[in-house]
């Protein structure tokens, strides 16, 4: 492409300017790679409210179709589907938002991310269009966009950007709750598992926080980025980690109580584990790196190790960039294929670890830049 100027944002459009300085022409670096132009990175939006997407194209030629997801700050990357027969029409009118996220019918949890939007170029503004944020948002929440490209009989490529912004609840918090039984009983006879894992010393585990919200939405208040802070009576029986994380270090009872915006909420709990002594395991997922378009990236967590020495267990995801199918997700090391990429993209990973008793570890994570 030819030299460009700057764009500047007019109502209802974008227009090309450029700046004269005495006898010199002064243009801002043209931007090469497709890119989320609006909502700016780090934009303060309110939870439910529509904006306007906007995307530079930059030298990405053959752009057919833009598709939006949201996503929240930790959420793992999920499989990007197009539309389907319920969802956006070809003119690219957004996919209402209990379609938001497919779920498996069996376990429940999320297995396909499904566009807000769908755009193309003879909207207006092209490729992008009115964008409404989850009404349940709270916090850093992740806007992606994935640009396919057309490329005749080869068939067709994607370039992707990803943005994060902070959205903020337009109502008032009501009332905090914790979605589990009351009192909870961690280890209590007959019981197998607490949230997929077995209850014992040593076990790391988070548990679902809501608020009820003035506007009648509520919102999933457990990443203490939300607002939420964590306080256990007793630290000889519930520790509180980082990340709303907690760990069982003892029997006995504790409350846990949360905070957030000025309300609070406790719950009684009652540890009666196995008294065999076990600290958590520890995930490494190695050092970032920066790799080229089409090489194959293995990830290593093989420097993960427990203090017991005990086997371990892996479990590998993506949370941030356009999804890449991943390899063996449950063994030491992990692969994909470096997609092909217009400038430098980051791709982060996440690691957690569980040793053979059923403590997991914190999570570990690892950045892979992909460059062209």
């Amino acid at each position: 492409m030819g030299q460009q100027a700057y764009a500047v944002r007019r109502p209802g459009r974008w227009t090309s300017s450029v700046i004269l300085c005495g006898s010199v022409l002064m243009a801002s670096a043209p931007v090469h790679a497709f890119k989320i132009t609006e909502p700016a990175p780090g934009a303060k939006l309110a939870a439910g409210q529509t904006v306007t997407a906007h995307v530079d194209l930059g030298n990405d030629i053959g752009i057919v179709k833009v598709r939006y997801y949201w996503y929240r700050e930790q959420d793992e990357t999920l499989v990007q589907q197009d539309e389907t027969d319920s969802g956006p029409s070809k003119s690219g009118a957004k996919i209402s938002m209990d379609k938001f996220l497919q779920k498996d019918s069996v376990v429940g949890g999320s297995v396909v991310s499904l566009p807000v939007l769908v755009s193309t170029g003879d909207r207006d503004p092209a490729f992008g269009g009115p964008l409404k944020i989850p009404a349940d948002a709270i916090g850093p929440m992740r806007l992606l966009a994935v640009a396919d490209i057309s490329r005749g009989r080869l068939g067709t490529r994607t370039v992707f950007d990803e943005i994060a912004v902070n959205t903020e609840p337009p109502a008032e918090l009501q009332a905090i709750d914790f979605e589990t039984d009351k009192p909870l009983l961690l280890g209590r006879e007959g019981q197998s598992a607490t949230y997929g894992q077995v209850d014992v010393l040593g076990k790391i585990f988070e548990l679902p926080v809501v608020g009820d919200f003035a506007d009648g939405v509520s919102r999933p208040l457990t990443a203490p980025t939300s607002g939420t802070s964590y306080h256990s009576s007793n630290d000889k029986v519930i520790q509180v980690l980082s990340d709303g994380m907690l760990k069982i270090v003892g029997n006995g009872k504790t409350v846990l109580t949360v905070k957030n915006r000025g309300k609070e909420a406790s719950l009684d709990v009652h540890v009666a584990v196995g008294d065999e002594p076990n600290e958590p395991p520890v995930a490494v997922a190695g050092a970032d790196r920066t790799v080229k378009s089409g090489t194959k990236v293995e990830l290593n967590g093989l420097g993960s190790h427990d203090p017991e020495g005990e086997a371990l267990f892996y479990t590998w995801s993506q949370v941030r960039g356009a999804k890449v199918p991943l390899l063996d997700l449950n063994m030491p090391k992990a692969s994909f294929l470096a997609p092909s990429v217009s400038e430098p993209k980051l791709f982060r990973f996440r690691l957690r670890v569980t040793d053979k008793k059923g403590a997991d570890s914190m999570p570990a994570f690892v950045d892979v830049t992909v460059e062209p």
